[in-house]
């Protein structure tokens, strides 16, 4: 697949050469070039050339005009101020790019593979055994998702790992538990699925609790059965291995819904390090990373402090020689990089856990297991807020079930959907299936079209709204351009570079050639809410498209009628892929 260069790129180049023929003492020079709203582009670095030149920047700007190669890519050169540059593009240019974005035969709409691509493993979607998953455990998975996707589009090799919480003291009184009451686990009626999985995980978890404090002989025996796990002892590892079972099938029940791929061989828990951690304590203490603390193995920083003014410490090895959450992460850093070959390290964690990350990657590359040529970088997210911009949680003030959460968005999109099936003849299969797809796209968009960090505010009605910037505006923009191809007959999209574009012809086509651009960008810095914006912005340029040019008018020449429905044929492609590229569906039809 060749790649497409875009109109900027390519008039960048342009203009970076009509620098250095013009003003050949100037050195490699940047043209600064934007968007702008006076014209198609704005260059603005002849200013800085000017002074750096001691030259006139106007006189310097018609120089480097006269450079440039005429007819082709540019219309329009206009100098203005103090040696700007305001570039309108030809017609023919735009349109000829967009051809051949549209004739990759490969669904990348020419859109390059980076020259740089590395391994990046990336941590994210992480819940808890024996536990339910909460609103809390959204924000990592939809997040971790679309970054996955978007990365492994522009080229790079990445490799998905979900560090689960499976190992802890309070297996020890699961386990016990189970021991003593063999039939636990099983499910009323004999059930497999996943909800039936966390209402018997969630009644095993309450019973062996209650027992546990209330009962000084279990709770001996169930840390007694702590031991027992860590040493491996074979009994304790089966009934362990039954409650991880038991919650994959929650786990992949709750990620079903969600319309995300979570593979086994990719749910690397807590336990996966255990045979790394005694190394790992003693490399850090050996080479004076860390060093023994009340008993305790710590590694310190001159930078953080608790509110007594002494330094906080990262604890590796606990007094009683129990190993703390550190231990397990830097197990997993030494894993990642050195089995692995990972460049970059990604984790998408909530940003109340950034303390923890800066001293686990601080200490890593204390030891050596990071350096400049392997980064770790924590994706960091905000909360989950209701309507009152409070924590997420339900009227009784309790976390809310992540489950229930879907389950409401689907019935809210399924009920928007069920308005509107009478006027595109949608079957009840279809209602079901798009309401499914309406919902945990309302669900999806929300989260990540909000800068990850930022917290973000959960509201259904909004979510859900077919106005405004939501997943539900641009599916239905999609869904509208099948229609129109659907209603087209005879007449197919086709490119013709000889017609003079309308102004809204034009916006739409400068913009459906920066999705390259903006997906680099994206990758670049896991930013997939600029993504989410892109997509909004093309929707809305389509809006402005259709309410100034018809496509299928009868007053329309064929010519005009081929060359719209290529247009709009290409904004469903670059609608499809960056909502795809979201883990957001389009249906056909709405």
């Amino acid at each position: 697949m060749a790649s497409v260069p875009s109109l900027a790129s390519t008039l960048q180049q342009q203009l970076a050469d009509a620098l250095t023929a013009a003003l050949p003492d100037a050195g490699a020079a940047d043209p600064l070039l934007r968007r702008s709203d006076r014209a198609d582009f704005q260059a603005n670095g002849i200013l800085a050339l000017a002074k750096k030149l001691k030259g006139n920047p106007r006189e310097l700007a018609a120089q480097v005009t006269a450079a440039l190669p005429a007819g082709g890519l540019i219309k329009d050169i206009e100098v203005s101020g103090p040696g700007f540059l305001n570039i309108t593009l030809t017609d023919r240019a735009i349109v000829e790019t967009l051809a051949a974005r549209a004739a990759d035969g490969e669904g990348r709409l020419g859109v390059p593979l980076k020259d740089d691509a590395g391994t990046t493993v990336i941590d994210y979607a992480q819940p808890n055994v024996a536990k339910e998953m909460h609103v809390g455990h959204l924000r990592s998975a939809v997040i971790g998702d679309a970054v996955v996707k978007i990365l492994e589009f522009t080229g790079e090799n990445v490799v998905r790992r979900h560090h689960i919480g499976d190992w802890g003291t309070q297996f020890g009184m699961l386990i016990q538990y189970l021991i003593e009451h063999p039939g636990a686990l099983k499910h009323e009626g004999g059930t497999s699925d996943g909800e039936a999985a966390m209402s018997t995980l969630n009644r095993v978890y309450k019973e062996s609790r209650a027992l546990f404090d209330s009962d000084e002989e279990f709770k001996a025996r169930s840390r007694d059965r702590v031991v027992a796990l860590q040493a491996g002892d074979p009994e304790t590892l089966e009934l362990w291995h039954r409650f991880v079972d038991e919650s994959k099938i929650y786990f992949h029940s709750v990620f079903d819904k969600l319309d995300m791929e979570i593979d086994d061989p990719d749910i690397v828990g807590e336990s996966g390090y255990n045979d790394m951690l005694e190394e790992t304590c003693r490399i850090l203490e050996e080479t004076g990373v860390a060093v023994r603390s009340e008993g305790a193995l710590c590694v310190f920083f001159d930078d953080v402090k608790g509110p007594d003014g002494n330094k906080v410490p990262l604890i590796v090895k606990k007094t009683n020689g129990g190993y703390g959450y550190a231990a397990t992460d830097l197990s997993a850093v030494r894993n990642r990089v050195q089995d692995l070959k990972a460049d970059t390290l990604l984790y998408v964690v909530d940003a109340r856990q950034s303390l923890h990350f800066r001293m686990v990657f601080e200490t890593a590359r204390r030891a050596g297991w990071l350096s400049d040529d392997v980064k770790a970088v924590q994706l960091a997210f905000g909360t989950v807020l209701g309507k009152d911009g409070k924590p997420f949680k339900t009227r009784e003030g309790e976390t809310v079930r992540l489950e229930d959460l879907l389950d409401e968005a689907v019935a809210r999109a399924t009920a928007v959907v069920r308005d509107k099936a009478d006027k595109v003849g949608l079957s009840e299969e279809e209602i079901v299936e798009n309401g499914r797809y309406v919902g945990i796209g309302a669900v999806k968009y929300a989260d990540l079209s909000t800068s990850a960090v930022r917290d973000y505010k959960f509201d259904l009605d909004q979510m859900v709204a077919l106005h405004g910037d939501t997943s539900v505006y641009l599916q239905y923009a999609y869904a509208r351009i099948q229609s129109i191809l659907r209603k087209a007959g005879d007449a197919v999209p086709a490119a013709h570079p000889e017609l003079e574009l309308a102004p809204a012809e034009r916006a739409l086509g400068l913009h459906l050639d920066q999705f390259g651009e903006v997906l680099a960008e994206v990758g670049a810095g896991y930013e997939p809410h600029k993504l989410a914006a892109y997509l909004y912005q093309l929707a809305s340029h389509l809006t402005t498209f259709y309410d100034q040019c018809q496509v299928l008018s009868p007053d329309n020449a064929p010519e005009v009628v081929e060359n719209r429905l290529f247009l709009v044929e290409l904004t469903a492609r670059t609608l499809h892929r960056g909502m795809a590229l979201l883990g957001i569906r389009t249906p056909e039809r709405l």
